[in-house]
This record gives C-alpha cells, structure tokens and sequence, in this order.
C-alpha cells in the first residue's frame, strides 16, 4: 500500500496540486508534520486537514494510526478538482470508511454543526499565512483541541500575535522540530466566539494581524 500512496502523491504533483521536488521529501515531511501533531495526544481522535490539496498531510496522517478506532479524519478543500481527486484517492487507500472529504470553504463549514468544534487536531500545510490559518481553523476545534500548522525552518514566535491568538480563544505557539518538519502548536483554551471565523473571504481581504 505504501506505493499506492506515493503512486498517488505522484499523481497529485503532476496535477499541480503541490510543488515539485522528489516525493519522498514530500511524504517524509509529512510523515514527521504528523508525527509533530499527534506527540502526546491521546486515542481514539478526529482531524481536519485545512486546504488539503493534493493530500498532504492528510493522507499521510491517515496512515499514521491505520486502525480505523483510533483515527477518523476530513480533508477539506474548496476547489472541485482536488476534492474529487481526494475522494479517489481515499478509496483507492481503503480509507473512504474513516476518511470524509468535505468540498467547502473553511468559513462555510467551519459554521456547519457537522464540523463545528468537532475535531481534537486540525493540520495546516500550506493553507495560508498564521493569521489566516489560527481564525480558519479554530470553529472546528473542540475545546482543548490543537492546531498544528507547518512552518519555515527559520519561522520564529513572532509570526504570531499573541494578542489575537487570545482573542481567537488560541494559546501562544509551541515551536516544534524535527530533521525534517518544522510546526507551531496551538491550543483552543477558551470558549469559542460566534464571531469566527468571519465570512468567507473576510480573514483573507483583513487579516487579524
């Protein structure tokens, strides 16, 4: 099954879908993205993968707990195209029973009470900037939950404003690395306002910080 995943991966790349480089990179980034996002969390759990694309790391999270009572999962995307290559790549996977592809906006479904403070972890690879990322992703988690979000090798805390984050009802960054993943974790510490996120496009065109 291995090959089927980086067969898909492949697949994805040659679409667009993510950028160019060997696949193993790829793959190895996100097998350590998601080794990063569940350290010290507890079983069974629910993730949402934010603007999943071409599946990373979703599809890889997934592997990371393949027995399904310990790990069911969303990959939401906003675009046709790649959510329906998603839904294929889900079954080809065996996964389609644990593994839901949500076709959405993040505003849009994070206001859906099907999503809406359903999920212990959301992952963010390449969804957009801190500020985008944290107002997007913090409806879906539930109280307690953690927000895992790639970032750059040389990022620091200050691309977070600690402020806002307060004001999201999310904790300061916890920077974490490892050879070849590098992410902030955040955690959902307060109750969560009907103000976030604000309507779609809104965190995009104004961003908080």
């Amino acid at each position: 099954m291995p090959d089927d995943l980086d067969e898909i991966l492949r697949q994805a790349q040659d679409l667009g879908m993510f950028g160019p480089g060997p696949i193993a990179e790829h793959r190895r980034h996100a097998a350590e993205l998601s080794r990063l996002a569940l350290s010290g969390l507890e079983h069974p759990l629910a993730f949402l993968d934010l603007g999943s694309g071409g599946g990373l790391p979703g599809l890889v999270l997934a592997w990371a707990l393949p027995d399904s009572d310990h790990l069911t999962g969303a990959l939401l995307d906003a675009q046709r195209r790649r959510a329906a290559f998603l839904e294929a790549a889900v079954g080809r996977l065996g996964v389609a029973g644990r593994i839901q592809i949500v076709l959405a906006r993040a505003e849009d479904a994070a206001r859906d009470v099907a999503h809406r403070e359903r999920y212990d972890l959301v992952v963010a690879r390449a969804f957009g900037p801190p500020a985008i990322s944290a107002e997007c992703a913090v409806a879906f988690l539930r109280p307690g939950g953690r927000l895992v979000v790639s970032e750059p090798p040389d990022a620091d805390s200050s691309r977070w404003d600690e402020e806002q984050l307060a004001a999201l009802g999310l904790s300061p960054p916890e920077l974490r690395a490892s050879a070849h993943a590098h992410a902030a974790v955040l955690h959902r510490q307060a109750d969560l306002s009907d103000r976030w996120p604000r309507k779609r496009g809104i965190p995009e065109k104004r961003p908080l910080w």
